[in-house]
């Protein structure tokens, strides 16, 4: 998953990013309300978690950003404020949770995750299509009962082809789904060609459809109505 983190606490910026990391999970930090306005401009994300409390704006503002321009992301707002007014408020514009400050990382964790399968995956533990079962807090993916082997951006590829299925994907939004930040390094977006290449070879050997089709010049589909 994708996840930008708007908190300006450097402690606890630092502890969020390394658990949810250690969690397989791309973390994007924004430390201002202006760097995260700027985030949300040019970037998607699966989930922001959002502190009210920011230098040079209101949190809050920033909600009605996020559901204007990217309605899909999840949002959990992270606060110390204890304000009704303001959870409310949150949840009101558009917010999706609410975790007061301070709390345990795993029961964040298990909120994100949460969050991500009632946005992606209509709230379900385990994604079904046709021969192809995928456990996405397990990172596991069989195919006809069976398990196969992915490697981490494998998997998260896959993760992303479900939850954007039978609609063409960009080579430059793959990209920065799964290497967030780092994807400005590249010159070219032309080395996702073999993870998807891959990831399509290890289904087709696991005697699953093919779902995953190149659109030339543009990037790829992956269509389940067969």
């Amino acid at each position: 998953m994708k996840i930008l983190l708007v908190e300006d606490e450097i402690e606890m910026q630092k502890s969020i990013t390394h658990y949810l990391g250690l969690e397989k999970n791309i973390v994007e930090v924004a430390n201002d309300f202006n760097s995260a306005y700027e985030k949300i401009q040019v970037y998607e994300y699966d989930c922001v978690l959002l502190d009210i409390t920011l230098p040079n704006g209101n949190g809050l503002d920033l909600i009605k950003t996020i559901k204007n321009s990217r309605p899909k992301t999840g949002i959990i707002i992270i606060s110390a404020k204890n304000s009704f007014d303001d959870k409310i408020d949150g949840l009101n514009l558009g917010a999706d949770d609410y975790l007061p400050k301070p709390f345990y990382l795993p029961e964040l964790n298990a909120r994100i995750k949460a969050l991500i399968r009632r946005n992606n995956f209509d709230g379900v533990d385990v994604i079904i299509i046709n021969e192809m079962a995928l456990y996405p807090d397990e990172r596991k993916v069989l195919i006809h009962t069976l398990p196969i082997t992915l490697t981490s951006k494998e998997f998260d590829l896959l993760v992303y082809f479900i939850a954007n299925k039978n609609r063409v994907i960009q080579k430059n939004a793959l990209v920065e789904h799964l290497w967030g930040d780092s994807a400005d390094q590249f010159d070219n977006f032309d080395f996702i060609y073999n993870h998807v290449k891959n990831l399509r070879k290890k289904l087709l050997a696991a005697n699953c459809n093919d779902y995953i089709q190149s659109i030339y010049g543009i990037g790829y589909t992956f269509k389940t109505e067969l």
